[in-house]
């Protein structure tokens, strides 16, 4: 399954300029997703990121691997009535261990395969992947945690 720009638009609660994805080539639900990230020298984080040397910060990499797990999580439970179908759903990580091992620079296209290690209702454990041109860039294991909106906001109170 293919997802085109308009739809990650609405599967995602994030919105510009913090779109890190850019399409979903391959989704098999309950299980992985492999997506892209067009890297840009038009990034807004470049500026300061850094002005001599444009290189893509470490944590947007694992953004957009955090953002491909959303896609995959609300893909997979389309047909299913729990907390993560539910738009007003928020995800937050509950931890990240990372791995960078190579940089990436405006031109490169990032892909990004992210793949279900554990799942239940409100929480998952991922396994993801970076590569450019076929070179890894980056390995992470991710937590997540989900919650309705209105839970999430309960904990600011």
């Amino acid at each position: 399954m293919e997802i085109a720009f308009e739809e990650i638009k609405a599967l995602l609660p994030q919105k510009f300029p913090f779109l890190m994805v850019d399409r979903i080539l391959s989704l098999e639900k309950g299980k992985k997703a492999v997506g892209i990230k067009n890297v840009t020298g038009n990034e807004i984080f470049f500026l300061g990121h850094f002005p001599n040397l444009a290189v893509m910060p470490g944590a947007l990499i694992i953004e957009c691997m955090a953002q491909i797990a959303i896609i995959l999580f609300r893909k997979s439970a389309e047909n299913d009535a729990t907390v993560v179908k539910n738009e007003n759903t928020i995800f937050f990580f509950g931890s990240a261990k990372v791995r960078f091992l190579k940089p990436v620079f405006p031109g490169d296209q990032l892909q990004v395969e992210v793949a279900i290690v554990k799942a239940i209702s409100t929480a998952s454990i991922v396994e993801a992947i970076a590569t450019v041109e076929g070179q890894v860039v980056a390995k992470a294991e991710l937590s997540f945690g989900a919650k309705r909106l209105d839970e999430f906001q309960k904990l600011k109170e």
